[in-house]
């Protein structure tokens, strides 16, 4: 078993409290079987939980000039969310350092998603704590910033609505979408898909659904408009 110094050692951070840090890599299972008044990670969860999502924020809006708030609230919910957290806990090897009640212990809840991205908080929460804010921000900002550039920018756009509000500046009327082609079997489909406005065939687009490719098609249509 890790300890959690071995992870700060990667951020080149000296522990000032180190109550802090083992209150943060303690399961509520592990602080009920001890008879020491020892503490869970729930409370230092909330403060990083509330880290995360400002730090985040921050380096969304500096990295994205452009960006609406619409989108940048959709980017930071896929950064933020429980599943990347967990991920980044094991790009950490966060697991190895959770101190777990016997029973979660055998249950191998030191791999549970939902854990480790309740103790990567913890631990984010704790650097704030002990560390202060700078330091918080260069560590998030080191583990963030490989995802924040390289972010799928078509995942979170919408380009059917925007095609739709595009041709209400000159016109009422309602982009339609019409399936030209099919093929594939169950597993591998691939879906063709014109934009039609009005008679006219606006823009072109394919896909493995009819979702995706209809985005394509409004994505072309708004790419020959521009």
């Amino acid at each position: 078993m890790s300890s959690y110094k071995e992870i700060l050692k990667k951020f080149n951070i000296e522990v000032k409290n180190e109550n802090l840090y083992l209150e943060a890599f303690s399961h509520p299972s592990y602080a009920n079987e001890r008879h020491d008044n020892s503490k869970d990670y729930e409370r230092i969860e909330f403060v990083g939980d509330g880290v995360l999502d400002l730090v985040v924020a921050d380096l969304i809006y500096r990295n994205y000039p452009y960006m609406d708030q619409g989108n940048m609230t959709k980017v930071r919910a896929q950064l933020v969310q429980g599943i990347s957290l967990a991920e980044f806990a094991r790009e950490l090897k966060i697991g190895d350092a959770i101190r777990l009640g016997r029973g979660e212990q055998k249950s191998g809840g030191s791999n549970s998603n939902k854990i480790l991205e309740d103790v990567f908080e913890a631990f984010i929460g704790a650097i704030y704590l002990d560390q202060g804010f700078d330091v918080v921000y260069r560590v998030i900002k080191t583990i963030f910033m490989d995802k924040i550039l390289n972010i799928d920018l078509d995942s979170i756009t919408d380009y059917k609505s925007k095609l739709q509000e595009d041709v209400q500046t000159d016109r009422r009327g309602t982009v339609s979408y019409v399936i030209v082609s099919e093929e594939g079997d169950a597993q591998h489909k691939c879906f063709v898909v014109e934009a039609h406005y009005e008679g006219y065939i606006l823009g072109r687009g394919k896909g493995p659904s009819k979702k995706k490719a209809e985005q394509e098609a409004a994505k072309d249509a708004l790419s020959k408009r521009a």
